[in-house]
């Protein structure tokens, strides 16, 4: 009688798997074509709402949005990019919720300079998914990257040593008076 439950329980209530309705999902194009336009819709009405191109006329960014998800879904870029991306995101994320545990075991989560650390991981997270993502529909920066990665990183690091000077250091209350250490003030 157990085995009977359990077998149910991982068979389903109508016979089938899991994974069959997921694979009668990607055939029947819900994979494909209506999450990307339900994601394309959804990001570009929220933009046009926000915006208030329109004042608060909905319907007008309720069309354009459509128009827009629809068009977007004319060629096989937008699904294949799609296809490519989320699945790297998936992992992107896991690793960052992996660095935040396990960062969160041992440090205070509320040091400034961690959490613009976790941002910079983040971001190098974000820029490998979509070079990765780029590269496999045919996007060209991924050979331009490995051709001048050196340059990239000096950039990267001379943008962080310009930061660190002009936002870094003790931030003092008062007003500061020129020449006040030399005693004119």
């Amino acid at each position: 009688m157990i085995k009977g439950l359990i077998s149910m329980a991982f068979a389903g209530f109508g016979g089938g798997s899991v994974g069959e309705i997921l694979s009668d999902w990607e055939r029947a194009g819900v994979f494909s074509y209506v999450l990307p336009f339900l994601i394309l819709f959804a990001l570009i009405f929220v933009i046009l709402s926000q915006m208030k191109l329109f004042k608060d006329n909905r319907a007008v960014n309720a069309i354009i949005a459509l128009a827009v998800a629809i068009m977007a879904l004319q060629f096989e870029f937008v699904p294949r990019f799609f296809s490519e991306v989320f699945p790297r995101l998936g992992v992107g994320l896991a690793i960052i919720l992996v660095i935040l545990i396990l960062i969160g075991m041992f440090m205070n989560p509320t040091n400034s300079g961690l959490m613009w650390t976790l941002l910079g991981i983040g971001g190098i997270v974000a820029i490998v998914v979509l070079i990765s993502s780029g590269d496999a529909v045919g996007g060209s920066i991924g050979p331009w990257f490995e051709n001048h990665w050196g340059l990239v990183i000096g950039i990267l690091i001379f943008v962080i040593f310009v930061g660190a000077i002009m936002f870094g250091g003790p931030k003092d209350k008062r007003e500061s008076k020129p020449y006040s250490s030399l005693g004119f003030g």
